[in-house]
């Protein structure tokens, strides 16, 4: 598991059923490329998040899969359509194995 990961999301706590509301989320991760080596000349294992799943109450609303090329801190902004109250779940997927989830709720009325 990579150190120093923190994940942030922004969903609406609140919402009117049908509206469409702005999601965001950010992982800190270095995103390490697996082509450096450390100073005794080690190569520094790949460690780049592949992938990032969004699902709300179960069904997946975004998945996305992530290239080498990603950048450090892998920020997403995307829109969805809520028509009930309900959860979301975002999970981002480490080459090292490690997955990283978090999950927020929202009241739709």
């Amino acid at each position: 598991m990579a150190s120093g990961v923190k994940r942030r999301v922004k969903v609406p706590k609140k919402a009117k059923a049908g509206d469409t509301i702005t999601i965001k989320t950010l992982i800190s991760h270095k995103m390490e490329s697996g082509q450096r080596k450390d100073k005794d000349g080690n190569v520094i294992p790949r460690s780049i998040i592949n992938r990032f799943v969004a699902d709300f109450n179960g069904q997946n609303i975004i998945d996305v899969t992530l290239e080498p090329a990603i950048s450090t801190n892998p920020y997403f902004q995307f829109e969805a359509i809520v028509a009930e109250s309900g959860e979301f779940k975002f999970t981002w997927y480490d080459d090292d194995g490690s997955v990283y989830d978090t999950v927020k709720k929202i009241e739709v009325s």
